[in-house]
């Protein structure tokens, strides 16, 4: 009996929050999970985490991670990261776009332009990024003929959230995945957005812990971030995801249809009557 091929994942921005919890998911179904970051040591980032210590934590619960130090603004560093997936795995079944420039104003009120311009950075890392790791997955998945590109994405992507260009990042991502699709089908790749609800990270907590009159009440709404994580696995396991590839989709909607719960066994809600579905693109060709 042939045995089946274990997966080698790669999560972007996983030092902390969504990738953090997204890498813990995957590693737990068996993946070998590559995990990049810029934070080496605590104290190096304003909140808590490392890549190391998101390695540690999968391999003290008996999963597979490699960590390694690389900033998603340099292409450099990029491509070097992708040539060593490949010449210590040979494969790789799984990308998950996670890395994003977050700045601190980001949810501070006001006009964008009262705010930092540094903002503006989440369209660098954030949206070209993961134009730049897809060119280099995009190259090893056509040659296997299979694969999975996953780009994070959330509902500011169609309603206003915290300002134009973090907006402009979530929109951007998910027409991004529309022409990636378009290019990846004949090659059985698949390429999807998926939009996280509000989630329970460590810079939630830090914005719980100095307002909590505004946010407390955000905990009861939250999902935890290894939730997206055990989407993403049942969207790889799915038989249909090639035709599921280019969508932008809300992911406690897909749970709902994949009978999956998160890690407290709630389902969380959708929020999209109230922020809103994914934009459907013109099947429309121009080459």
């Amino acid at each position: 009996m042939m045995q089946k091929r274990s997966r080698v994942a790669l999560v972007t921005g996983a030092s902390r929050g969504a990738g953090k919890g997204i890498a813990r998911a995957l590693a737990a179904c068996g993946d070998t999970v590559y995990v990049t970051g810029r934070t080496r040591s605590e104290g190096d980032a304003p909140l808590p985490g490392t890549v190391f210590e998101t390695v540690r934590e999968i391999e003290a619960a008996g999963g597979k991670a490699v960590g390694v130090i690389c900033d998603h603004h340099n292409d450099q560093q990029v491509e070097a990261l992708f040539k060593k997936i490949m010449k210590e795995q040979g494969q790789l079944d799984i990308l998950v776009n996670n890395a994003a420039h977050v700045h601190d104003d980001l949810i501070k009120p006001g006009g964008f332009w009262t705010k930092s311009m540094d903002l503006v950075g989440i369209l660098d890392v954030g949206l070209r990024s993961a134009y730049i790791a897809s060119y280099h997955a995009a190259q090893i998945m056509s040659q296997q003929g299979q694969g999975l590109i996953v780009n994070t994405s959330s509902f500011g992507a169609r309603c206003y959230m915290h300002g134009p260009a973090y907006g402009a990042q979530k929109a951007g991502l998910d027409k991004m995945t529309w022409d990636m699709a378009h290019d990846l089908k004949p090659f059985g790749v698949s390429c999807v957005s998926l939009w996280m609800g509000m989630l329970n990270t460590e810079r939630t907590a830090q914005a719980i812990a100095a307002d909590p009159d505004k946010y407390a009440h955000f905990s009861d709404l939250c999902e935890s971030p290894d939730f997206t994580g055990r989407v993403i696995d049942a969207l790889h396991n799915d038989p249909q995801r090639l035709k599921r590839s280019g969508r932008a989709m809300i992911g406690a909607d897909l749970a709902v249809e994949f009978n999956i719960h998160d890690v407290d066994g709630r389902q969380p809600p959708s929020h999209a009557s109230m922020l809103g579905q994914p934009s459907e693109f013109n099947p429309a060709i121009v080459e």
